[in-house]
């Protein structure tokens, strides 16, 4: 019953044998191979357009160097206030950014409210030169509240950006999960709503180690390949990233593999609404679920040997939780077997 995190998974088998298959003899290095140039190929067809991909080693380098992209001086990127790049990257985006800092926006369950957006940008009047300048508006996808951005919402976000001259940028550590959710093409929840750069994540979904930057417009990625180099995420064995996705994206594996951990999130998901204990803090639209207990079962349940975590209260949702309560966070991944949610629910039935 391990229901911690989506990191603690292993890889999937068949990724784990095209690693092995790719182990042996010899291939150019620093992503300069026939296999690197293949899957970069594979990101464009997968894409519907020409893209530059760039493959790097964690979702928090992939962030950072996004920013580092695009850094202006003086520069700010508005995020979600419980946006990764906020709370859980230890201010790599604004050392990687040269100083760049990341404002937090307000809104329900992991997404921005556009007009918080809205009046977020107004405080940035062009000239004031004191208070610095906005560079980027960046969303995650799925959320950290195990929530979706609809492809309205992020279109409606993306037209504010066009109006203040920023690119938007996308988090996509659980893209396969949002993707599979919506029902939608990768295209159309990116570049056809607007999104310029997209932060694409593998690990979480059965990939051993394997991130990637994607930018929509080639163009716009020309300093990257120095601002990589520089931040030491130019692998010279890039060629073991790339076996990993040439397996992640074969048959469909990657959004199969993401299915099934939405599947298992959702008769999770079931399984707390029909509990007398448990309640649901909101519906998940992905592989996170937060349940809200009474401290005492959640001990009681780590105990009996249910692995999750207690997690912070959102801001925007201080008021669904008692003072002898507590919010969990139950994440599912392609490893989650059904044994794994029917021993949880005997648990709390």
């Amino acid at each position: 019953m391990l229901f911690a995190s989506d990191n603690w998974a292993g890889a999937h088998p068949k990724i784990a044998e095209n690693l092995t298959r790719h182990a042996g003899g010899f291939a150019a290095a620093y992503g300069t191979g026939d296999l690197d140039h293949a899957v970069q190929q594979t990101f464009s067809t997968i894409f519907e357009r020409d893209v530059a991909v760039f493959f790097v080693g964690t979702g928090t380098a992939a962030n950072s160097l996004a920013q580092a992209s695009i850094v202006r001086p003086g520069g700010i990127t508005f995020a979600h206030r419980e946006a990764h790049m906020i709370a859980d990257e230890a201010g790599a985006p604004g050392f990687f950014a040269h100083g760049a800092r990341v404002q937090a926006i307000d809104g329900p369950t992991g997404r921005i409210a556009i007009d918080n957006l809205k009046a977020a940008l107004n405080g940035f009047p062009e000239g004031h030169v004191h208070a610095g300048q906005p560079m980027s508006v960046s969303i995650t996808q799925s959320t950290e509240s195990g929530t979706l951005y609809e492809l309205a919402e992020i279109a409606a976000i993306s037209a504010l950006c066009r109006e203040n001259g920023l690119p938007l940028h996308m988090d996509g550590a659980r893209f396969a999960n949002a993707l599979v959710a919506l029902g939608c093409s990768p295209a159309e929840m990116t570049w056809k709503q607007g999104v310029d750069i997209l932060s694409f994540g593998g690990t979480k979904n059965g990939c051993w180690c394997a991130e990637a930057l994607v930018f929509m417009n080639p163009d716009q990625a020309r300093q990257m390949p120095y601002i990589r180099m520089r931040s030491a995420q130019n692998f010279s064995k890039s060629r073991f990233i790339a076996a990993q996705f040439e397996a992640y994206f074969a048959g469909g594996l990657w959004l199969e593999t993401a299915a099934h951990a939405n599947a298992m999130a959702a008769e999770l998901a079931g399984r707390i609404s029909a509990s007398k204990e448990l309640r649901l803090a909101w519906q998940p639209r992905a592989n996170e679920v937060f349940a809200i207990m009474t401290k005492q079962t959640s001990a009681k349940l780590q105990a009996a040997g249910a692995v999750f975590y207690d997690w912070h209260t959102p801001h925007a949702e201080k008021g669904l939780v008692a003072e002898d309560e507590t919010i969990t966070r139950f994440v599912t991944s392609f490893a989650t077997t059904p044994e794994d949610i029917r021993r949880f629910g005997a648990l709390i039935a």
